[in-house]
């Protein structure tokens, strides 16, 4: 008996090992893939929302692959049937706009910044998130709350100065960073709300997502005068650069996959604090495979944000354990009340 249950222990936390491991690969796969698409010189491509919008249309390619094969060995892959509705594609319409502009701004950010930068760079999404609970959600914040904000800009501005100070700073890519963070929080806000239009699925939200992307792209390409770049491009018949595009685009489709895998088989607090060790990870790699040099102050920024975005992890974590408590109070209380009314009447 204890041989069987140390072998389903064993079962288990090897699940949650493989699963863990393929979000840091997927996710820290994807920045350094987007990178190389963004700010090669062997590519020389000045077109951020085409490389953008092709992952998305790739999204959506593979969204209907799966939704066919779900319907032919639905015991071997689970995923929504796809029946396109144009009143939904409506609805969704404007949180994809937030969409559009979250992905633009990450990509952006991405392209004007170094991979050791880039954590530093989108680091006020926690930030965001508490300004936006308390002014669109009208929620309070607490103290504790509001000291891990102030540490996490403290490290941002520090990491900011550093990169000044070593001359490899570019002001556009911090201010995308930032829009970045920005429309990340109010994504995650908005899109509470739109998901019972497509009945709780993530997956048909992405889907839908997608598509409206796709279409917003390519004004957005016209405006920004992408198009001229993309005519001109002699990338064309290049296998490879095809190749990197295709992989951005599923390692882009993936992430959504191993994040949802990831809260599964551990918890949200589990998923934030592997995001937040995976951010470190990424950090030292992007230093070491960039042969970088970073100095003590600049490490102790990206430690700050670490900390204070930890830290904020775990003072929710208590805030909604002592929410959760006063509600099963408050049921217990009302509980034995309409016992006692029972009772004598």
């Amino acid at each position: 008996m204890a041989n069987r249950v140390q072998e389903s222990l064993f079962t288990k936390y090897m699940r949650i090992l493989i699963v863990v491991s393929c979000y840091w690969f997927v996710s820290i796969s994807l920045v350094f893939v987007n990178k190389y698409l963004l700010s090669s010189d062997h590519f020389k491509i000045n077109a951020p929302l085409f490389v953008t919008c092709f992952q998305c249309f790739v999204t959506v390619v593979l969204c209907t692959i799966l939704s066919f094969l779900s319907s032919i060995i639905p015991s071997l892959i689970s995923f929504p049937s796809i029946k396109i509705n144009v009143n939904v594609l409506r609805s969704v319409l404007p949180l994809s706009l937030i969409f559009v502009a979250m992905i633009t701004f990450n990509n952006l950010c991405l392209k004007f910044v170094g991979v050791p930068f880039y954590y530093i760079g989108r680091s006020l999404t926690t930030v965001f998130n508490v300004i936006l609970t308390f002014t669109v959600l009208h929620q309070t914040v607490s103290f504790k709350s509001i000291m891990c904000c102030i540490l996490i800009i403290f490290g941002f501005a520090l990491g900011v100065n550093e990169e000044g100070t070593a001359g490899s700073l570019s002001i556009k890519g911090v201010l995308y960073g930032v829009s970045a963070s920005f429309f990340v929080s109010l994504y995650s806000i908005y899109m509470k709300k739109i998901l019972p239009v497509v009945e709780g699925s993530i997956w048909t939200l992405t889907l839908y997502n997608n598509i409206n992307a796709v279409f917003l792209f390519i004004p957005l390409m016209i405006i920004f005068g992408e198009m001229s770049s993309i005519l001109d491009l002699e990338l064309w018949t290049d296998s490879y650069f095809w190749t990197l595009m295709s992989i951005g685009g599923t390692f882009g489709f993936a992430i959504g996959y191993v994040t949802g895998l990831q809260i599964k088989v551990t918890s949200p607090l589990t998923h934030n604090i592997s995001g937040t060790a995976k951010a470190c990870a990424q950090t030292v790699v992007a230093v070491m495979w960039f042969n970088e040099a970073k100095s003590t102050l600049w490490w102790a920024s990206n430690s700050i944000v670490l900390l204070g975005s930890a830290a904020y992890t775990r003072v929710r974590q208590l805030e909604m354990m002592a929410e959760h408590q006063k509600l099963k109070q408050r049921k217990d209380i009302e509980s034995n009340v309409s016992e006692k009314f029972s009772t004598k009447e």
